[in-house]
């Protein structure tokens, strides 16, 4: 057994979760210290001592997990249990592989920037707030009327937005919601942010790419009375009108294992075909007349 200690964390609601835990924690414990396994979500991570954190899932787990962890972030191995697993990548039978070899150090660690969102205008520098990975989100609500928002940036008008809803969006996030509202893809590791209009009423509202520096405040001036902010998708506060965020980058990074042979470039490929050309048609070599 290595001197590693880990957390296992996932999440018991999906299907497989459990079963798969049942059936790898044997395995697991064989090779390492298992300090903790919370498939519920219901532990303070802060108080444990790792070395670094296996999540079984998807995508959402990992979200759930860089939350759950706060502010003492770990570097996270991925298990995809679910449907893309674009942070997860590895499956069952990779992890088998390659976790003995993570625990003898064979791996590499890519960080990236989280988010901290506030109610209202930015606090000071110690204050913290609620942690998102992917991307803080407003979106409207009944009776669905579009939005209309302002964007300060470092407290300086930016741009105004009449629009369905609006993302701002880490590096990681930027291939996920971002992406489908039409926003770039940005680099995993870019110290950037990019704010991505909803069915903009407008064709100058085009995403915007900004240095994770600024800090960045929406104010919601009129729309649906039941807006709502969302935090990676998952944690959901009301916005009322005439009421406003913040969002800034956190003071922590998310760290995400990578074993060799994985890239960024290479997930994109093959989980979203991205760079790939068309499924042309075979014609005859021969010139038809």
């Amino acid at each position: 057994m290595s001197g590693k200690r880990l957390m296992v964390l996932g999440n018991a609601r999906r299907p497989g979760v459990s079963e798969a835990a049942a059936r790898l924690l044997p395995w697991i414990q064989g090779l390492a210290s298992v300090v903790l396994v919370d498939l519920e979500q219901r532990e303070d991570l802060s108080r444990q001592d790792a070395d670094f954190t296996l999540v079984l899932g998807g995508d959402g787990a990992i979200l759930r997990a860089a939350r759950q962890m706060g502010h003492r972030q770990l570097p996270v191995l991925g298990v995809n249990l679910g449907r893309l697993g674009f942070l997860a990548d590895l499956s069952v039978e990779a992890l088998r592989l390659w976790l003995p070899k993570v625990l003898e150090g064979e791996y590499r660690v890519t960080r990236h920037v989280m988010f901290e969102m506030f109610e209202g205008t930015a606090p000071g520098p110690d204050t913290r707030g609620k942690l998102a990975l992917n991307d803080v989100s407003i979106f409207n609500g009944a009776p669905f009327h579009m939005l209309d928002m302002d964007l300060l940036i470092d407290g300086a008008p930016a741009s105004r937005y009449v629009a369905d809803g609006l993302i701002i969006s880490t590096p990681v996030g930027s291939t996920a919601h971002s992406l489908s509202a039409g926003g770039p893809i940005l680099g995993q590791e870019l110290d950037a942010v990019v704010i991505t209009p909803i069915c903009p009423h407008g064709l100058g509202n085009t995403p915007l790419v900004e240095s994770a520096s600024h800090t960045f405040t929406l104010r919601l001036n009129s729309g649906s009375d039941q807006a709502t902010v969302v935090l990676d998708g998952q944690e959901a506060l009301p916005l009322a009108k005439g009421h406003s965020i913040t969002v800034r980058k956190a003071p922590v990074q998310f760290q995400l294992i990578k074993v060799p042979g994985q890239g960024f470039y290479q997930t994109l490929r093959e989980k979203l075909n991205w760079g790939t050309t068309p499924n042309y048609r075979e014609e005859d070599s021969q010139v038809r007349e």
